[in-house]
């Protein structure tokens, strides 16, 4: 049928399908130029004639056929499998039953004979079976992913909400975990104002008290005084020499003890105490309140790992570490589990949990692989935090508590402190040891 269909549009002269097609008294069809030229080479005889029926003309007028150019570019807009399949499809143009086709480019149904044939010129035309499978395995294909997407999003939404729950309840604890500290904070700032101001309540009574006693002290000198002044005033007040004279003896009795040496030395209050740098003094205070211990100093030796000798399976710890003139040091803790012998890797895989300082002036934590860390000038002391039921594992810049690096890992063992202070070198350097300071919490 594909062939008989074919052979219908070809033109005999150039086997080729028409291109406008005309015909001239008989019933047979040839392109314009190709009927022309076939006509000029006979010329020459004076004749024309048709070269399928060989009947000849003597003036033949070229007259064009619009049915079959229609029809020459239909078949060139639409492939012909799809035309000839179309014509046993089961769902036929309401016009015209026997064509029905599928543009895939376009996405619409096309009618072989009511649609303009440059609508789809160069698109992807079948018939509507196939097209029909093609849209059905695209649609499933789309379905899968949207289905897989659908399952991504549920996933992150389950997540999220997991995550919101989590982080009310995480910060209602905190707001608790805040009060408390603060509470304590303030418990002691209020215990220490009250014991600052009973004690400048006895500094004050007992100033008050010794001001007292010296008044009247003097007070009743300076009637003595008064009274002696008067006795003399009044001896001196005698013209008489022989008067003058004869009472010396008594003048000089009643004036004895009224006489008395002005010898007070003041005592500043001891403003002192409760003036000055007042904020800082009670900060101090309040530091030594929760400050750490003395630290023992640790001479760590260069073999081996070294940890901390008391372990930890509940709590909440802190311990600060001094590193100021270290150029290599690793510190942080380690699964009671861990190897001891061989090469021995510091990472968490392997139960150890440390930042390091290394290449003199570089900070990175012991992950896999290691993470660089944000610090901007040469550590001095190290403070670590561990709250072993909530798997934390914090490190800080103990001079000003900066964040450097934190660990979250569901311990399930004993972990103890684990310190190394890295290798001295030949040129003297690094030699000196780690000091650590625990701190009471």
């Amino acid at each position: 049928m594909a062939c008989c269909l074919k052979d219908e549009l070809l033109c005999s002269i150039c086997l080729s399908i028409y291109q406008d097609p005309v015909s001239f008294g008989c019933e047979h069809y040839f392109c314009r130029k190709c009927i022309t030229e076939h006509w000029s080479r006979q010329e020459l005889h004076g004749t024309r004639d048709c070269p399928e029926c060989r009947r000849t003309f003597a003036d033949p007028l070229l007259s064009p056929s619009l049915k079959l150019s229609n029809i020459v570019e239909r078949y060139s807009a639409f492939p012909l499998d799809a035309i000839l399949n179309a014509q046993r499809s089961s769902y036929p143009c309401k016009d015209h039953e026997k064509v029905k086709l599928f543009c895939l480019t376009d996405k619409s149904l096309v009618c072989f004979f009511c649609d303009e044939p440059a609508l789809h010129e160069q698109h992807q035309v079948t018939t509507i079976d196939e097209a029909y499978e093609e849209i059905q395995r695209e649609m499933k294909e789309q379905l899968a992913s949207l289905q897989d997407s659908e399952k991504g999003h549920s996933e992150a939404l389950h997540l999220l909400r997991r995550q919101l729950t989590e982080t009310k309840s995480s910060a209602k604890s905190l707001r608790a975990t805040i009060g408390d500290a603060f509470e304590r904070l303030h418990r002691f700032l209020r215990e220490r104002q009250k014991s600052m101001l009973e004690e400048l309540e006895m500094d004050t009574a007992r100033k008050l008290a010794d001001i007292e006693q010296k008044i009247q002290c003097y007070s009743q000198q300076l009637r003595d005084v008064k009274e002696g002044i008067q006795i003399l005033q009044e001896r001196l007040s005698e013209t008489g020499r022989h008067d003058f004279l004869e009472g010396v003896a008594i003048t000089s009795e009643r004036v004895k003890g009224k006489i008395h040496e002005t010898n007070l030395t003041y005592e500043d209050f001891p403003t002192s105490k409760y003036m000055g740098p007042l904020q800082y003094t009670i900060w101090k205070s309040l530091f030594q309140d929760i400050s750490p211990g003395k630290g023992a100093l640790h001479k760590l030796q260069l073999s081996g790992l070294k940890l901390g000798a008391e372990g930890f399976v509940s709590g909440v710890h802190y311990w600060e570490v001094m590193v100021s003139e270290k150029t290599q040091w690793m510190i942080g803790v380690a699964n009671e589990t861990v190897s001891r012998k061989g090469s021995i890797q510091i990472q968490p895989s392997r139960g150890f949990y440390c930042i390091v300082m290394h290449d003199g002036n570089q900070y990175s934590a012991c992950t896999e692989p290691w993470t660089r860390l944000n610090v901007k000038s040469k550590l001095e002391k190290v403070g670590v935090f561990l709250d072993y039921p909530k798997g934390l594992l914090i490190f800080y810049n103990a001079d000003d508590m900066s964040w450097l690096y934190t660990y979250r890992e569901k311990f399930i063992s004993k972990v103890f402190p684990y310190f190394s202070p890295g290798q001295s070198h030949a040129n003297g350097k690094n030699v000196q040891p780690l000091r650590i300071n625990t701190v009471r919490l």
